[in-house]
């Protein structure tokens, strides 16, 4: 533990004396946050619907159909209980409730952790639903009434900051210990490998965790998310430290393919692309062809935005996100595995 904690030591000197990597780890998260924060907008189809209906007869059977018929809209499930539809829309599962009542009229129910999105399908039940003399159509707007767009981008934009430093400053990290041959030297030593490789992964892991917490402070008190309770900051800590360590996992596996700084780097900026476009950041899944959404399955950024919008927006319980946590769980365990595995063959 000596020897290790002196290679910890070492690695966080490094990165202390380095100012271009002080600049990437500690200003370009919060920047990329305030650009993407309020720049994205978005466009939906094949949304999910929960049905909730109380007036049961042959108007609200004639509703539900129409709505089902339209190419937009899913009837996925029905309820008697608005309060058992709105747990379905916590837990991702519907994107829309349609609460039919004689005396009340139609009302819609839209997530608005994606605001431009619950806007869209808002609208399009809306067009759907104009001929009918209920009282009219009353939308509301849960967990983002104000339909703010940084709370959709926001969790999204952490995803992709976390993704895009750790792989590339593990990445390049390691990859310059090969160029400059001082790899060598240290795998020459009586340290194991696997130990001087772990050395140079924490203090990544520490510094990006400590990244974690600024830019949560910054979401909640910048972009005011509604995020309440210490027991949702917890989860959502613990959740990024389980995606920090993917994203580590995924640098050193890309130091194993190259032996240039500058290639490391490239191939981790290409990261940005199933992270942008097969996550959900942008486009929602529901939109893309199915070989995509299987696609986008093996994409850490998925359940790592999806379960963060969840926490930060909705204020959910850990339940919530288990799925999410329990798929970057495997991953992390995969792709550590994988990376260490490869790592010292390629150096042996």
């Amino acid at each position: 533990m000596k020897q290790f904690r002196a290679f910890v030591y070492k690695e966080f000197l490094h990165i202390y004396r380095d100012s271009r990597t002080m600049l990437i780890l500690l200003v370009m998260p919060i920047v990329l946050i305030c650009l993407f924060g309020f720049a994205i907008t978005t466009e939906v189809k094949n949304t999910r619907v929960c049905v909730v209906d109380g007036m049961c007869d042959e108007n609200s059977q004639r509703i539900v159909t129409q709505v089902d018929a339209n190419s937009y809209f899913d009837v996925v499930m029905h309820r008697h209980d608005v309060h058992d539809a709105e747990r379905l829309m916590r837990s991702g599962k519907v994107d829309v409730v349609l609460v039919l009542d004689a005396e009340l009229g139609v009302q819609v129910l839209a997530d608005g952790t994606e605001p431009n999105q619950a806007q869209m399908r808002a609208v399009y039940l809306q067009n759907i639903l104009s001929h009918i003399d209920l009282n009219g159509v009353n939308v509301r707007m849960l967990f983002n009434p104000q339909q703010k767009s940084e709370y959709n981008f926001v969790p999204a934009v952490i995803g992709m900051v976390i993704m895009l430093i750790c792989a590339m400053m593990t990445s390049v990290s390691i990859v310059r210990e090969k160029e400059m041959g001082t790899m060598e030297v240290l795998l020459a030593s009586p340290i194991p490998a696997m130990t001087i490789i772990l050395a140079k992964l924490v203090p990544y892991f520490v510094v990006s965790s400590v990244n974690v917490v600024s830019v949560l402070a910054l979401s909640k008190w910048l972009f005011g998310l509604p995020m309440v309770t210490w027991s949702v900051a917890l989860t959502f800590l613990l959740l990024s430290l389980v995606y920090i360590l993917v994203a580590l996992s995924l640098g050193l596996m890309i130091s194993t393919a190259v032996n240039s700084q500058l290639a490391a780097m490239l191939l981790s900026v290409l990261l940005i692309v199933p992270t942008v476009y097969l996550s959900g950041m942008i486009f929602p899944l529901e939109s893309m062809p199915a070989a995509f959404q299987r696609v986008s399955a093996i994409v850490p950024a998925r359940w790592y935005i999806s379960a963060a919008r969840r926490l930060l927006v909705q204020g959910v319980e850990f339940g919530y996100v288990f799925k999410e946590f329990a798929v970057l769980c495997i991953e992390a365990v995969a792709l550590v595995t994988i990376s260490l595995k490869l790592f010292k063959t390629r150096l042996q």
